[in-house]
């Protein structure tokens, strides 16, 4: 059993931070956030970083009130969080990740705090560090594999180290039992380890390429070539082996390029965003963030492997003009680099609800020149079946974020994100890194409306259904709701290709609503044509929506059937418009797809009739609201 003790009760004389804070501070407790425990290693290299996520004067001591800060990037902002001093102990000994020196708290704490950000210390179990490293800078992470490493890899980690970015590395498993096992060489896998240095020196007449790394355990180092008692030493010049800082038993240790190549599995890389850099040496990325949702019947459509279902995902535009200094692609067209990320949010806390990170991947499209320059359209399916992709992700995969490096020719482009099934629902956050400006929206997120509205007189209709009007209206010809009703739902029982439910006396209230210019309560017969030719409208577009003669309509063909209608709306209506009128099969029904339309009809109405100065906002008293709610 644990239990939770301050700092006073565990040693005499505690502090926050002894002498900096160092890559020697973090030792792995009994929590399997190894992954975490690298990326914290890797920040204390970056004083300025450091600073931002553990602000500085925080003590034991002076203005001590039993709490600390830390501040980690979450979704596009920074998020502080504060804690107490208490920690989970067993036989007084820190249970989780602990100093070397017995006194030392600040990496125990950054921790706690990072597991109530994530919703509990279970909830951090299993990760990898590039997930620490962005959420400690707010950084663009890459990911290589190892196996299929660029043939200049070396260079990119020489670059990356000289701009202070962020690295860790991993050797892959081939099942569950291979966890944290140790090579013979003294590596473990399945184990998160920084990478810390990479350096050429003269051996025996060539330069070797070396790379340095640390294991978060603090112990337990390579063995091999290089390994802090190597042979390899004795031939590299006593100057140079004193400058790389060569110790033995720290947990640091330093081995060849190849090695490390042929050992590790994979290498993440956290470049520096904007609001992190602290010196005019890094370069410096325009960045365009956007959050969204996958909304199960509305914007939840799956890879490509559905196109039925894919061109309902979240739509976004990037144009990208500014060419990079050195900008020839392979076409050796004028080309822009640009790296886009898709991170999925808060899935550590659903950890405790059974929900797992869910496989998520992006694809983009060209935009041909007919279509440059519209933001309100959201591309239909057709447009995805007859175009082919500019570029995807290498494949769906199940974790926080997937992120790819591209070199794109000058134009407009649409990023697609998705899970890789249809229908799975969650949360994510978009994000387009670009060496020269960019514009970037999302497509779809105007809201306009233009009903379909008949002209409609007395002298223009005809006899025959004036005579149908007054048989069913009677003497005072004026229909009610309760005569509306029974005329509707014999007219439905007659279409045998259309399924209904009927409609209530509610949606026919609401239809009376919609025409009676006059406030009776009822229906004249102009009025009733109107209406009439609306239904009969909206008739033809469901049957044209319903394309496998179910007698019914896809939640996902809604977007269509609205746009055919004359709306357009954004993703949040249309979630919710599935949410009201959609069944838990995500189908909708004929009664239920025309409430839908007069309930759209009314609203608009009676926000213009509001916004006298068509601006696109309104204010409203109470008896107001309440009046065109109950309406």
């Amino acid at each position: 059993m644990w239990e939770n003790q301050d700092q006073q009760d565990l040693c005499p004389n505690p502090q926050f931070i002894l002498g900096g804070a160092t890559r020697t501070d973090i030792r792995q407790g009994a929590l399997g956030d190894c992954w975490l425990l690298a990326a914290i290693a890797s920040l204390t290299l970056d004083q300025d970083i450091l600073s931002r996520v553990v602000p500085e004067n925080q003590s034991f001591q002076k203005n001590y009130a039993g709490i600390f800060h830390f501040q980690f990037w979450q979704y596009g902002e920074w998020v502080d969080v504060v804690v107490d001093d208490r920690l989970p102990t067993k036989n007084d000994q820190l249970v989780f990740v602990h100093s070397e020196a017995g006194n030392e708290f600040w990496s125990a704490l950054l921790e706690k705090a990072y597991a109530k950000l994530n919703g509990s210390y279970e909830a951090l179990t299993g990760g990898s560090p590039i997930e620490g490293f962005e959420d400690f800078t707010g950084g663009i992470a890459e990911s290589y594999d190892l196996k299929k490493a660029p043939s200049d890899l070396y260079e990119i980690i020489q670059k990356a180290l000289n701009t202070e970015s962020l690295l860790g590395c991993s050797i892959d498993i081939n099942n569950a039992y291979e966890t944290e096992d140790i090579t013979t060489q003294k590596l473990v896998k399945a184990h998160a380890y920084s990478l810390i240095g990479a350096q050429e020196v003269s051996y025996r007449g060539w330069l070797e390429k070396l790379i340095r790394l640390r294991n978060p355990w603090g112990e337990v180092e390579w063995t091999g070539a290089w390994s802090d008692n190597a042979l390899e030493w004795n031939y590299v010049d006593p100057k140079v082996k004193r400058t790389l800082d060569k110790q033995c038993d720290d947990g640091e240790f330093w081995m060849s390029y190849s090695d490390f190549s042929k050992q590790f599995s994979r290498l993440d890389i956290c470049n520096l965003t904007p609001d992190t850099l602290t010196s005019n040496i890094l370069h410096k990325w325009n960045t365009n963030l956007f959050s969204g949702h996958w909304m199960r019947g509305s914007t939840a459509g799956g890879c490509q492997n559905y196109p039925a279902t894919f061109w309902i995902n979240p739509q976004f535009k990037i144009q990208l003009t500014d060419p990079d200094h050195n900008h020839g692609g392979s076409s050796q067209e004028p080309c822009c680099t640009a790296v886009v990320g898709l991170m999925q949010k808060n899935r550590r806390r659903k950890k405790k609800i059974g929900e797992d990170v869910l496989s998520i991947g992006f694809t983009l499209y060209r935009v041909p020149k007919e279509l440059q320059n519209h933001t309100d359209v959201h591309l239909s399916r057709d447009f995805f079946l007859r175009t082919p992709a500019a570029a995807r992700t290498d494949t769906y995969t199940n974790t926080r974020e997937v992120s790819k490096r591209l070199k794109l020719p000058v134009g407009e482009y649409i990023i697609v994100p998705s899970t890789f099934e249809p229908f799975k629902e969650g949360e994510f956050c978009l994000r387009v890194f670009s060496e020269k400006q960019a514009k970037a929206l999302e497509l779809g997120d105007v809201i306009k409306a233009r009903p379909y509205e008949p002209k409609v007189s007395d002298y223009v209709i005809d006899q025959d259904f004036k005579n149908f009007f007054e048989k069913l209206a009677g003497e005072d010809s004026e229909m009610t709701a309760v005569e509306l009703q029974t005329v509707l739902n014999r007219v439905v029982a007659k279409c045998p290709d259309i399924k209904s439910d009927g409609f209530s006396l509610a949606t026919c209230r609401d239809m009376i609503s919609l025409l009676d210019n006059e406030g009776t309560g009822t229906l004249s017969l102009v009025e009733f044509k109107t209406l009439w030719m609306k239904i009969q409208k909206y008739m033809k577009i469901y049957r044209k929506m319903d394309t496998d003669h179910s007698g019914t309509m896809d939640a996902h063909e809604m977007r269509n059937a609205l746009s055919e209608a004359g709306f357009a709306l954004n993703s949040k209506v249309q979630h919710i418009i599935i949410l009201r009128y959609a069944s838990n099969e995500l189908l909708i029904d004929f009664d239920g797809f025309i409430a839908c339309m007069v309930h759209l009809e009314t609203l608009f109405k009676m926000f213009q009739l509001f916004d006298k100065g068509n601006s696109g906002i309104i204010q409203l008293s109470l008896p107001e609201w309440l009046c065109c709610t109950l309406a």
